[in-house]
């Protein structure tokens, strides 16, 4: 991910901190943040979209189904980053769905309540911006990836991304806090779990990386290819 990307989406995150209707002191006394347990749902496909939501604590998983009923992931979300944004620019029902994959609590904002927070600052409305625009550059990298590369190439990239999003620097070696099963991270590269196992244990046989249920550890990032 170049340097630029990095800084859009560190961005994002931040946005949380005065976004969230607890730091606005006339918001504040009305609004309260929501708790789900882990699997329940936030919002199904063809609910109203009428908030925007900021994860407090915990983890959200984004996705759609076919119509075979196989779930489809398109975003992995924790603590500080923003979900359901369609709802800015006119999405009346849902077409994804948003699930908790632990114990999570939400701050929901509604559509009112972020129109008048942007109305009154102009700068969060440039954020807003750069938030949109980084979710349509992920989605174009994502289609890029998948229609260009091979597996191998679309399980790495994503490994490189997940350490530039997530990753804590320890030396040479970037941990990430993973907790997804490979058959989730087949849904988000567009390949099977059986291929996402191959690749990972050969990216292990090769001192690239290390892994267990709830991390990933990647020797050196310049030298996963």
């Amino acid at each position: 991910m170049s340097n630029t990307s990095a800084l859009w989406y560190f961005e994002s995150v931040n946005l949380y901190k005065i976004l969230c209707p607890h730091k606005v002191k006339k918001m504040a006394e009305n609004h309260e943040f929501i708790k789900y347990k882990r699997q329940q749902f936030i919002y199904m496909p063809d609910d109203s979209a009428t908030h925007i939501y900021m994860i407090v604590g915990g983890k959200v998983k984004i996705g759609h189904y076919l119509e075979s009923g196989e779930e489809v992931l398109s975003a992995v979300l924790t603590t500080g980053e923003i979900f359901g944004e369609l709802a800015m620019a006119g999405e009346e029902k849902r077409k994804d769905f948003a699930q908790a994959m632990e114990e999570t609590t939400i701050c929901p904002l509604t559509i009112e309540e972020l129109k008048t927070l942007m109305y009154e600052d102009k700068e969060l409305s440039f954020k807003i911006l750069k938030l949109i625009g980084l979710r349509i550059m992920k989605l174009e990298r994502k289609l890029e990836l998948l229609v260009f590369k091979d597996a191998r190439t679309r399980i790495i990239e994503y490994l490189k991304d997940a350490a530039a999003w997530r990753g804590k620097k320890v030396g040479l070696e970037t941990l990430i806090q993973a907790n997804l099963t490979h058959k989730d991270i087949a849904s988000l590269t567009g390949t099977s779990r059986q291929t996402v196992t191959t690749i990972l244990n050969q990216l292990k046989e090769q001192n690239l990386i290390n892994f267990n249920r709830k991390q990933i550890l990647i020797r050196d990032l310049d030298s996963l290819r």
